[in-house]
């Protein structure tokens, strides 16, 4: 992952980390979630559209996440998750937990 874009979306935030999510990367992505909930945002949108690869550390930064939103009162929500992506979260179950969305409109409506 060489970087996360962070985009405004009406009602939460957009994090677009591109490339890889792996124990290398995974600490920016955690990182750049705990400084949007500080500054206030609850709802956290990661879209993974850009993202083409995800480890165990990329797993657990997702989990980390969806976690410290929880208990600050919000949701972390993924969305558009490339076909890589989507296959480690079917094979881990935590398609179950983190719930994929199609879009970032979809992720904004729940």
């Amino acid at each position: 992952m060489t970087s996360i874009d962070v985009r405004e979306a009406d009602g939460g935030v957009v994090l677009v980390p591109s490339g890889r999510l792996t124990v290398v990367t995974a600490p920016n992505l955690r990182a750049a979630v705990a400084e949007r909930i500080t500054a206030g945002d609850r709802i956290i949108i990661v879209d993974l559209s850009g993202t083409d690869f995800v480890d165990s550390s990329g797993l657990g930064a997702l989990v980390s996440c969806l976690k410290s939103a929880r208990q600050a009162g919000g949701d972390l929500r993924l969305v558009a998750p490339t076909e890589q992506v989507m296959m480690v979260l079917k094979m881990t179950n935590l398609d179950r937990i983190l719930q994929p969305r199609a879009s970032v409109a979809d992720a904004l409506r729940d």
